[in-house]
């Protein structure tokens, strides 16, 4: 069968924070599709850590730059105008589900409007299915696109986010209209279930986030060096783990690689702390934190099911994180890792404590680790089930199963 030309669409690509959407693309090129990748906006210089990310950048469609261009958004709406019947469906899905308010009726008008150039350059480029990560606005511009192009659409749901308001983004139309919807993990899924019809959770699959075991090395296991890799905002929860070490003795560091609004205050927070920041790194550099590290910690409020961890485990270090949302789905209590209350310091300081006092555990959980990413979250092996999503859909025969 021949493999459907793909094209990813997200709010901005390539970003540092989103790798696992780079790699899930290298992969199903690698699995032989065709795969154009689309980003809302122009990606901002400090995302570009990287030699992936700054070839990946070179070759990503920038939707906003061209709706810039007034000749290019006129002409692309104006091929769409030609089927008055679709073109009037789609200005009234767009106002359908705009959010209240005059300020959400505009926002969708403007969707509207960069869908109709996204759809020109779909039908350009000869595309026969579009995928979304994330779901929020981009994804309405890759239902709209859908709308007036015809060609079908599907998207990959992650949370925390998108659950905190799914009315303002309408997840129970985007997954109606979606061919598939991708779900990262079980507790994923279940949310969504709880804002769709029943009738379409058949269409509800899961896949997970993946990396590349091969791309890491073992940590020594014989320091009490920390590490947290992530965005510096509130959700992280990197004040606790600040408050956790304040009156922790001992010889130990923490790294932050990362950045993000809460730097300012997190770096003053941690005076008197053995801490650097780093800020953003690329996919290498972090892998090669991750050689030197002997515990990961992860204090999150709200995740997914973070792709880091999974970056942790398969450089067998052993990983502290907070007992929420999927990460159980990842992180076996006890096993490869330990996981504790979100917001506790104390419970968090008992954790690091029973992990920097035993190496013999932390190389035992390091393996466990290793392992359970090499079975459940590699990326060959994710991408492989998805390119299994779209060609199985795109032949008219769909895999129904819940985990293909």
């Amino acid at each position: 069968m021949t493999l459907p030309k793909l094209a990813y669409l997200t709010g901005e690509y390539p970003r540092a924070s989103d790798t696992f959407i780079q790699r899930e693309v290298a992969a199903l090129r690698a699995l032989g599709h065709d795969v154009l990748t689309c980003s809302i906006r122009t990606t901002g210089a400090e995302h570009l850590v990287g030699p992936e990310q700054r070839q990946e950048h070179a070759l990503t469609f920038k939707v906003l730059g061209a709706c810039k261009k007034p000749l290019r958004l006129l002409r692309a709406h104006l091929r769409w105008m030609r089927n008055p019947g679709r073109y009037l469906a789609a200005l009234r899905l767009a106002w359908k589900t705009a959010p209240r308010g005059v300020k959400g009726r505009l926002y969708n008008l403007i969707y509207f409007l960069e869908a109709g150039v996204l759809a020109d350059e779909l039908r350009r480029q000869e595309v026969d299915h579009l995928h979304n990560h994330i779901a929020t606005a981009a994804c309405t511009v890759a239902m709209l696109a859908s709308e007036l192009s015809g060609i079908p659409y599907s998207f990959t749901i992650h949370g925390p986010d998108i659950f905190f308001n799914p009315n303002h983004w309408r997840i129970d139309e985007k997954a109606a209209r979606a061919r598939f919807v991708a779900c990262i993990s079980e507790f994923c899924r279940s949310q969504l279930m709880c804002f769709a019809d029943q009738s379409h959770w058949a269409r509800f699959h899961i896949i997970h986030c993946g990396i590349d075991p091969g791309r890491y090395t073992s940590a020594p296991h014989k320091g009490a060096n920390l590490l947290f890799v992530g965005r510096l905002a509130a959700v992280k929860g990197l004040p606790i783990l600040l408050d956790a070490l304040r009156d922790r003795s001992g010889d130990w560091k923490l790294t932050v690689i990362g950045d993000g609004p809460d730097r300012v205050a997190l770096e003053a927070q941690a005076q008197g702390l053995n801490v650097d920041f780093l800020g953003y790194r690329s996919q290498s550099e972090v892998a090669e934190a991750l050689s030197s590290t002997d515990v990961f910690v992860l204090p999150s409020f709200a995740e997914g099911v973070p792709v880091v961890l999974m970056e942790a485990m398969a450089s067998e270090v052993p990983v502290v994180a907070t007992r929420i949302a999927g990460i159980p789905e990842l992180v076996d209590h006890a096993t490869s890792g330990l996981l504790v209350p979100p917001g506790d310091p104390q419970e968090l300081r008992a954790a690091l404590d029973h992990m920097l006092a035993d190496s013999k555990a932390r190389q035992d959980m390091g393996l466990a680790g290793r392992a359970k990413v090499s079975d459940d979250f590699n990326i060959h092996t994710e991408a492989a089930r998805l390119s299994r999503l779209f060609t199985s859909y795109a032949s008219g025969s769909p895999v129904l199963e819940k985990r293909p």
